[in-house]
């Protein structure tokens, strides 16, 4: 599985300066006070536990964001597979200035790599029956090309990256506009170049937003048996993505009644950081 190309570093690079400055602010008092300031240092970034990798580039642009100095050396890839005690990268140059990176670097390695890890257990789940795994918006606010990179990472699929990007008309929409069909034919009007998805509750409503024009419609939690039903009837006609209560238990079930993809908030919102350490080397200093 390859890898995703890295976000443009303008979309990410502001928010890893901001991070710094948040934890180093004047300086490292405590790597001041403890190291000379000629010391020098090597040490390793690894995983404690299984894990995908993510976000080494991010890594090391921290270390190198504080201090030039730092020689950094990915000894993994991308969307590659680590077991608990894998070597990730290696750093050496100054200690005061690798220590003082050590914080956020890991905390943006723990965060990616957690996305990407479960996402990649989500997509291990359905394989096999070609469901496609994709997340949402529930993203960490101002972490959106991260954490959207991270599932993609992980071998997940990005779905529209804000409200500008593609249409989804859910069910306040729904209420407001008078109907499915209204709202269908009201987004076809006014955003054809858009792509258009419809949130269903019944398959009622699925047939009139396919005689509306849709062609994508969203199915939200729905049981198994409703979801195997309106596969039955709509899956020739439009591309059926369910969402909602997904979890590791029941994915494989959802992906089995027919749907084609499946949007999962939880990639994002609720995947567990992944543990990852910097230890470093005594005896080298690089």
């Amino acid at each position: 599985m390859s890898a995703p190309p890295l976000p443009p570093r303008a979309s990410w690079f502001p928010l890893l300066e901001r991070a710094l400055a948040e934890d180093v602010g004047t300086g490292d008092a405590t790597s001041a006070a403890v190291l000379p300031a000629d010391a020098a240092c090597a040490a390793v970034i690894e995983a404690r536990a299984p894990l995908v990798v993510c976000g080494l580039p991010l890594a090391q642009a921290a270390f190198e964001a504080v201090d030039p100095l730092l020689v950094c050396e990915r000894t993994r890839g991308e969307g590659t597979r680590a077991a608990a005690g894998a070597e990730l990268m290696q750093i050496a140059g100054p200690a005061r200035s690798l220590l003082s990176a050590e914080r956020t670097a890991l905390n943006f390695l723990s965060r990616l790599c957690g996305i990407a890890t479960h996402t990649r257990r989500f997509v291990e789940a359905v394989a096999g029956t070609g469901v496609e795994i994709l997340d949402t918006r529930k993203t960490l606010p101002g972490w959106r090309v991260l954490d959207k990179y991270a599932v993609a990472v992980g071998g997940g699929r990005n779905h529209r990256f804000g409200l500008y990007d593609a249409i989804l008309i859910k069910d306040n929409h729904i209420a407001a506009a008078g109907g499915v069909g209204a709202a269908v034919k009201a987004a076809r009007a006014a955003a054809h170049h858009l792509l258009i998805q419809v949130e269903v509750e019944s398959e009622a409503q699925a047939a009139e937003a396919i005689e509306a024009g849709a062609r994508l419609l969203l199915l939200d939690n729905r049981t198994p048996a409703e979801l195997r039903r309106l596969a039955e009837r709509f899956r020739a006609h439009a591309l059926l993505e369910a969402s909602g209560g997904i979890t590791l238990a029941n994915v494989r079930e959802i992906a089995e009644t027919g749907v084609h993809r499946i949007s999962i908030g939880a990639l994002t919102h609720s995947a567990p950081a992944a543990d990852v350490a910097l230890e470093v080397r005594p005896g080298r200093s690089g």
